[in-house]
């Protein structure tokens, strides 16, 4: 009589079922679970192997709520791990989340749950790892003050604590929670901190990456795009490092937009034919091309085509659809101005039909023009039209009063000065 197959046949047997037979190979993994893992180091490897492989059968099978059931019902015999291997662990199976779309509220159902579990355990270093993942799925759900609280209480714990690492991470966390709400004074601070931190203790390349990707953000929103390009480059060399390929492309579709943002579409085909772009060739890219294409054109037709063709590749990253826009408005501005030109009066009706827009669309941007001071002149609604004034030259009279004004404030200045000094 044959003797009865061993957890690791079970196992062997259950990795070759789960394409083929999943619900077999589910069976055998919980087999395997059913029985606690003892003291015994194969015990302890058979048990964390079937914990895996169940987990990645759930994922491949975009089973959330199965996978989140597996988490909690585990976490019981992870008591017979040491703490660092059991951080491993947990941090692994919600890893597994990931790959499953639409599973974002289980997942911050499953975080709170563990941390709750941690707490119980008196697990600190699992506690905190734990809720900077819940930071990071706050920030992915849009819910930023409930990120920045949670945020502000780490901060105070790990200063306390010195441990750094972990804090350049939360820092780097805190400084685009205030970017994504537009506070781009506390979203460079923080940042400042992180680099700070991470000066006094080695980084991995995946968190050097992120500050160097956020870094390159911040200067983009300052408009110098030559010093943000820089710091993408650094980003994809660290993510490429990693095979990171979806971060990667993320750097790479940056470095595009500021070379479109600086009307530089030669160097756009330059990077979109070098070795490290074929690697990530794709929509994305093919998205940012037609961009820069619609730019160099200055064609608001074929940019709007663009913005419909690669609706998804171009709307799905907000930092890219903002300066996309941006640059509609910027492309919207030197077109109208262009055919403003040569009047002094013009139908608002005939500017929307060469430009191609609808009339309403216009004239809002007419009006934000004119109090931009863009345009000199008024919407005459009465009639439909845009009247146009001469530029007024400034008066140099202004500037010589002010000058004047600065030299005298200098004289009270020195007065004083020497009056302090004479009642000393």
């Amino acid at each position: 009589m044959a003797p009865p197959p061993s957890n690791e046949d079970k196992i062997a047997e259950a990795k070759k079922l789960s394409k083929e037979s999943p619900k077999k190979a589910e069976s055998l993994y919980k087999e395997v679970l059913s029985t606690p893992p003892t003291a015994n180091e194969a015990s302890l490897r058979d048990f964390e192997t079937a914990l895996g492989g169940l987990g990645e059968l759930y994922r491949d099978q975009k089973r959330p709520d199965d996978l989140a059931d597996l988490v909690k019902q585990s976490r019981g015999a992870l008591s017979s791990y040491a703490k660092a291997k059991t951080a491993k662990l947990v941090r692994q199976l919600l890893d597994y989340f990931n790959g499953i779309p639409n599973s974002l509220e289980t997942q911050i159902t499953t975080t709170k749950s563990c941390i709750e579990w941690a707490n119980e355990q008196k697990r600190s270093f699992l506690r905190q790892n734990l809720e900077t993942r819940l930071v990071s799925l706050y920030m992915e759900k849009q819910s930023y003050y409930d990120a920045l609280a949670l945020i502000n209480t780490l901060l105070r714990e790990l200063k306390r604590m010195d441990d750094k690492l972990v804090l350049v991470e939360v820092q780097l966390l805190e400084s685009r929670v205030y970017h994504a709400l537009t506070n781009q004074p506390k979203a460079r601070a923080a940042l400042t901190s992180a680099r700070t931190s991470a000066a006094s203790v080695y980084t991995p390349p995946l968190l050097q990456a992120g500050l160097d990707l956020q870094s390159g953000m911040l200067h983009a929103e300052d408009k110098d795009f030559n010093t943000a390009f820089s710091y993408f480059i650094e980003a994809l060399e660290g993510y490429h490092s990693q095979d990171d390929i979806p971060k990667a492309t993320s750097a790479l579709m940056y470095m595009l937009l500021c070379k479109i943002m600086l009307n530089l579409v030669d160097d756009v085909n330059q990077l979109l034919a070098s070795k490290q772009a074929q690697k990530y060739a794709g929509t994305n890219l093919e998205a940012m091309k037609a961009v820069a294409r619609a730019h160099s054109n200055r064609s608001l037709d074929e940019y709007e085509q663009a913005l419909s063709n690669y609706r998804y590749e171009l709307g799905s990253d907000v930092f890219i659809r903002n300066h996309l826009r941006r640059l509609y408005d910027a492309m919207l501005e030197a077109n109208l101005v262009k055919v403003i030109e040569p009047f002094s009066r013009v139908e608002i009706a005939h500017i929307a039909k060469m430009v191609g827009l609808d009339t309403q669309q216009v004239e809002r941007k007419l009006s934000q023009m004119i109090l931009d001071k863009v345009i000199i002149g008024v919407l005459d609604q009465g009639t439909g039209c845009l009247i146009v004034y001469d530029e007024v030259e400034r008066d140099a009279g202004y500037d010589a009063a002010l000058e004047t004004i600065e030299k005298l404030s200098n004289v009270v200045d020195v007065l004083f000065t020497g009056k302090a000094a004479s009642l000393e």
